[in-house]
């Protein structure tokens, strides 16, 4: 294969194909690498998922590659998040020429958050009353102390982000701010990116938190 658009028609079949097999919760997408990145999609299949459309650019993991930084890009069932929090388990495969440049790539998104949250039901319906694991995290950096309270703290809520409410981050801001994570630098700036919200929206909803967790006044 010289280039991806040679065997678009066999490719565009293929996208068609796994989408359908796996149902609308599955995005998949041709990347012509040899296009400006800014614009390298060149067909997609239920680009709701991740909100992209055709001639919308690639991700890190390609310009990566194209760079020089990984020597086989290919990865398959790994997870990933949206921006909006939703939880993917995708598989990205690389297209070479016979000189053995990369062209193109086939890349598929299912979107897991309904998934997670269905085995996270099952699994509390099947506990019996084991005692709660001390959670302690032994790290190099406090970059990753960081993610691990989030992550900690996410799991408390049983939530990923996307489906959130406002009590839910208040819970889980609230969670972190007892933990600490806020005394961390940047730690605010991480937790507001994590959440999608505003420095004033952060404070807002660690004093409603803090509100609720005070016992109530006698009369």
């Amino acid at each position: 294969m010289e280039t991806v658009r040679h065997e678009l028609a066999f490719l565009t079949d293929l996208l068609k194909g796994i989408a359908a097999q796996f149902g609308d919760s599955c995005e998949v997408v041709l990347h012509d690498l040899t296009r400006s990145y800014d614009s390298t999609i060149i067909a997609i299949e239920n680009g709701h998922i991740t909100g992209r459309k055709v001639g919308d650019p690639g991700t890190n993991l390609g310009l990566e590659l194209l760079r020089g930084n990984q020597v086989n890009g290919n990865k398959f069932n790994y997870v990933t998040q949206t921006k909006d929090g939703r939880i993917l388990r995708s598989t990205s495969i690389y297209m070479k020429n016979d000189e053995g440049k990369i062209i193109g790539s086939l890349c598929i998104n299912f979107d897991i958050t309904s998934l997670m949250m269905a085995e996270k039901m099952l699994h509390s319906m099947t506990m019996t009353n084991l005692q709660p694991d001390v959670k302690e995290s032994f790290v190099t950096n406090v970059g990753d102390l960081l993610e691990a309270l989030i992550q900690e703290a996410q799991d408390h809520v049983g939530k990923p982000v996307a489906l959130m409410t406002k009590e839910d981050k208040v819970k889980m801001i609230s969670l972190l701010d007892r933990k600490g994570a806020f005394l961390i630098k940047k730690g605010g700036e991480k937790v507001c990116g994590y959440l999608n919200i505003s420095k004033y929206t952060l404070y807002s909803y660690m004093e409603e938190g803090k509100n609720a967790d005070e016992p109530p006044e006698e009369a």
